[in-house]
């Protein structure tokens, strides 16, 4: 911004009353007068508006009106008033930049008017002319140049308007070419995992009705493998389907492919997987989980199967754990605990399914899109993963389903 520009900058008004006393005092001491010097009442009156305008800077209206009352005093008493009617006019400018409506603008000028046309009262005809010329000169500009200075800010308050408008119009097409992006991505991502998963389920299927004679917990294992995969496949297919017709789907497509009511089951399968895996895991979940929106419900899904397979690979097989899921004034408050042991990697089961598949990088990143704050770090012997999910969300006309079945495993 120019030096101009800061000088009528609405925040630098003292700065322009202190210049403004500092040009009268000049005037005064160092301008040559008609008189020897200016008299004490002259200093009085100069003084006194000098005051004002320092005092009355954040006050546009009233500094006017104090500077009026002393030009009328001026005009009255002394010959010179050339600091009262700059005092005054320099009143009316800052009105006219500061003022909020028009009419205060035009109801200042009028009394200004009618103060210097006092001075006018029972001269010539001549004197009478000079004396409007004057007041076109103490009352036409600062008007003028206030209102062009108020035009000139609306459209600096435009323009920059404008472009913040054009910014965000911007990040808006960034952010839809990115999800763009990543919706292809994840369509030929699905179409590579979901062919080897279907081909996995396949063969498992298969081995399990050629080989007959097996142990029964191989068969076991092989049952579960299979219903692992089938039920990835079922996700996977969901997902998909979201992604080629968000239209048709209800808020985020990656996170609406499980109802709300089937999240105390869906969390209990979580459990026992991990449990299966050889992980001692304690589940207490509120049986409110059931009536959560569908975003937080697969959010709360999704972090606990991070989180126990986090456990099952870096503390071990042997690990004890502990799932807490409550609910307490439509908040979500989630938390995994474990105690550190058989923390031998090349142990770790690779039962558990990966959930987000990004560690806990990818948990911390959906909690941050739901509104919370992951945190994660040491707790004693082991490790602890917590967070807080807000209500953000209207919640699902659904009924609320039974808890999972916590206690030991």
């Amino acid at each position: 911004m120019r030096w101009w520009g800061r000088l009528f900058d609405a925040r630098d008004a003292r700065v322009r009353m202190v210049l403004l006393d500092l040009s009268g005092l000049g005037y005064l001491l160092f301008v040559p007068h008609s008189a020897p010097a200016p008299t004490s009442t002259q200093w009085s009156l100069a003084l006194a508006a000098f005051a004002v305008a320092l005092v009355a800077y954040r006050r546009p209206v009233v500094n006017l009106a104090a500077q009026a009352a002393l030009l009328a005093v001026a005009i009255c008493l002394i010959d010179d008033i050339t600091i009262n009617q700059v005092g005054a006019s320099w009143a009316l400018l800052e009105v006219a930049m500061r003022a909020g409506r028009s009419r205060t603008i035009w109801l200042a000028a009028g009394l200004l008017a009618v103060v210097d046309l006092t001075d006018s009262i029972g001269d010539s005809l001549r004197e009478v002319g000079s004396g409007v010329v004057g007041l076109g000169l103490e009352v036409g500009v600062p008007v003028l140049l206030g209102l062009v200075i108020r035009a000139n800010r609306e459209v600096d308050r435009q323009a920059v308007e404008r472009a913040l408008a054009e910014q965000r119009r911007r990040e808006s097409e960034g952010r839809a070419a990115r999800a763009d992006e990543r919706a292809a991505i994840a369509r030929e991502l699905h179409d590579v995992v979901a062919h080897h998963v279907a081909s996995m389920v396949l063969r498992v299927g298969v081995a399990r009705h050629v080989l007959t004679d097996l142990d029964p917990r191989v068969g076991e294992v092989f049952d579960d493998v299979h219903g692992t995969g089938t039920a990835a496949l079922s996700e996977l297919r969901r997902l998909v389907a979201v992604l080629r017709d968000p239209d048709g789907v209800r808020g985020d497509a990656a996170l609406t492919a499980i109802e709300p009511a089937a999240l105390p089951s869906a969390l209990g399968a979580a459990v026992d997987r991990a449990r299966q895996a050889g992980i001692t895991v304690e589940a207490d979940v509120d049986a409110a989980i059931g009536s959560l929106d569908a975003v937080r419900g697969l959010a709360v899904l999704r972090l606990t199967q991070e989180a126990l397979t986090n456990v099952a690979r870096h503390a071990g097989a042997s690990a004890r754990a502990r799932l807490v899921v409550a609910v307490r004034d439509g908040a979500v408050h989630w938390e995994v605990t474990d105690d550190g042991g058989g923390v031998d990697g090349h142990h770790a089961s690779t039962a558990v399914p990966a959930g987000g598949g990004h560690g806990v990088t990818g948990m911390a990143e959906r909690v941050e899109v739901l509104g919370g704050h992951l945190e994660a770090g040491p707790a004693g012997t082991g490790w602890r993963v917590r967070t807080v999910l807000p209500n953000t969300l209207p919640a699902p006309r659904t009924a609320p389903a039974p808890s999972t079945t916590g206690g030991s495993a």
